[in-house]
């Protein structure tokens, strides 16, 4: 797994590789809180190289999209595949979360 950071425009872009699970889920926690901590209040989460997400994981998105929405910012997910998107669909986190199914879609969308 690993995570890596990008801007595009007022934007952090996270990229997600692999899985997101209990093991790592703090250094995607920590990663997002940094770009918080820099001002960013906008802050999109991709998925186009993840495959998998235990409730942990779930977990820490839930808390990140709670601590950006206190700044006044938004979390929105992009690129997740067809069981990601299951996950989020049977856990109702799909209400809690705008998804988009590319980038750029995400991006337009803030």
């Amino acid at each position: 797994m690993s995570f890596s950071v990008s801007q595009h425009g007022d934007v952090a872009i996270i990229d997600v590789e692999g899985q997101l699970v209990v093991s790592n889920r703090q250094e995607l926690k920590q990663r997002v809180l940094d770009e918080v901590d820099k001002g960013t209040t906008k802050v999109l989460v991709d998925f186009a190289h993840a495959g998998y997400i235990d409730s942990s994981g779930l977990g820490v998105l839930v808390s990140l999209a709670k601590r950006i929405r206190e700044t006044g910012g938004d979390l929105r997910l992009a690129n997740l595949n067809e069981d990601l998107q299951t996950l989020f669909e049977l856990t109702k986190l799909d209400t809690l979360f705008q998804i988009s199914e590319t980038r750029d879609g995400a991006l337009a969308s803030f």
